[in-house]
């Protein structure tokens, strides 16, 4: 059997799978374990078995469910609340004061957690309602919450970041590094999309009428000094080399948790609940990598990674070209695929040939996370669609949530394009960070 027809039967048994609705790890695993038998009998599961064990020696998969866990504690902290009482005393008198504040809370959450679901779930459930009770248009609200909370998966420390810098070799701390700046443009682009929206149609973003004196102002900024000292201790310890991303993910762990017993929020039952969910999400993504790795040791051992490169490489089109067709797949993959089955699915893929092309790997990893961002507003199955669903009121349609990430998805693309026009937002903090 030919290389080409492995590769469609291959693929057509994923998307078969996939839109059956069954779990991407299954599916992926599935496929992968029948190929490896049909194509090598039984010993061909060896293949697979020592693929696995290679990525799981890798030590920055530890950080996963340390930064999973910093999330959790971070949620129930009690941090959202006042971060949001802090920005709504000083930026609720502007016309979409709240929508710009929310941004910004989901940017400094994204800067400690690294998940979108700790932002998006909490600030759906805070500054979602006040919004709405001011009269905000609906889909302003829901776009800016939905919109602002894949920030995580960008700005350092990122999971998702670990998987890729896992899946591609590259390092994980420089792309921590190459996600910071990359992820404040696009907070810088969400934040002014809001501000001119509200002048074009001040309707849709009525001013607060309540002010709050200086004195009040100046005392809402003690919400803002906790986060900041976790974000030195997580970010400031890779940057300075005196932490690898995997200890400090422990730090963050740790940090978050003593968040928690300063705001008086610690119980037994939120330990249990925190851990009980790490393990949850852990093991998702660690069935997630098995399915992926099977399904690639096949697709891989079949010479079939070394035959896309070639042809990819031999097609006479300008590199640029080849890149913008990449970002293209990863759209279309978005929109139906797990972001980590993505990464594992198509990174040992177009790795080594944006490498071959003289690309920047820590750069096209940056734009490569912002594509899984934008999968996660992409109908059908965008994460940040159905969180969003959950903490909606039932007045807000599944329509209406579409209708309001459309604009973010549009502000997420402008990002890639503005980071492919001006590499060096992604790529100087990587090359003066001292490890």
């Amino acid at each position: 059997m030919s290389i080409e027809l492995i590769t469609l039967v291959l693929f057509v048994a994923l998307l078969i799978g996939l839109m059956l609705g069954l779990p991407i790890a299954f599916v992926m695993g599935g496929i992968g374990v029948a190929a490896s038998i049909f194509l090598w009998g039984p010993q061909g599961l060896n293949v697979t078995v020592f693929k696995f064990y290679e990525y799981m020696r890798q030590p920055t998969l530890i950080a996963i469910p340390f930064f999973i866990l910093t999330g959790y504690f971070l949620e129930r902290s009690g941090i959202a609340e006042e971060l949001y009482e802090m920005m709504y005393r000083w930026l609720g008198f502007l016309r979409g004061g709240l929508a710009i504040g929310t941004v910004l809370i989901c940017t400094i959450f994204a800067a400690m957690t690294g998940v979108t679901a700790a932002a998006t779930v909490t600030m759906g459930i805070i500054a979602l309602p006040s919004m709405l009770k001011r009269n905000y248009d609906k889909t302003i609200a829901v776009g800016t919450v939905a919109g602002g909370g894949t920030l995580g998966i960008l700005i350092p420390p990122s999971v998702l970041m670990v998987i890729l810098g896992t899946a591609t070799g590259v390092s994980v701390g420089k792309l921590f590094m190459g996600g910071f700046l990359s992820g404040f443009v696009l907070s810088a682009l969400f934040v002014g999309y809001i501000v001119v929206r509200s002048k074009l149609q001040p309707q849709l973003c009525p001013k607060s009428e309540t002010t709050f004196g200086w004195a009040e102002k100046l005392r809402s900024l003690r919400a803002i000094i906790l986060p900041v000292l976790l974000i030195l201790a997580i970010l400031g310890s890779i940057f300075f080399g005196i932490a690898t991303p995997t200890e400090a993910s422990g730090v963050g762990a740790v940090g978050a948790l003593a968040c928690v017993f300063i705001h008086r929020r610690f119980s037994w039952q939120l330990l249990k609940e925190a851990t009980t969910e790490t393990l949850k999400l852990t093991s998702m993504v660690l069935w997630i990598i098995f399915g992926s790795v099977s399904f690639i040791a096949v697709y891989t051992g079949i010479g079939a990674t070394e035959l896309v490169k070639a042809t990819i490489l031999g097609l006479e089109f300008n590199r640029w070209f080849i890149l913008g067709g990449m970002m293209f797949v990863l759209f279309i993959m978005g929109m139906f695929i797990d972001p980590g089955g993505i990464i594992l699915l198509a990174a040992p893929i177009f790795g080594p040939i944006v490498k071959d092309l003289g690309f920047d790997q820590v750069w096209f990893g940056v734009l490569f996370i912002i594509m899984l961002q934008i999968g996660y507003l992409t109908p059908p199955f965008g994460y940040n669609l159905f969180y969003m669903r959950s903490v909606c009121p039932p007045s807000i349609t599944m329509e209406d949530i579409y209708r309001s990430v459309f604009p973010f998805i549009l502000l997420m693309i402008v990002g890639v394009v503005i980071i492919m026009i001006f590499p060096q937002i992604a790529l100087w903090l990587p090359t003066v960070m001292l490890r």
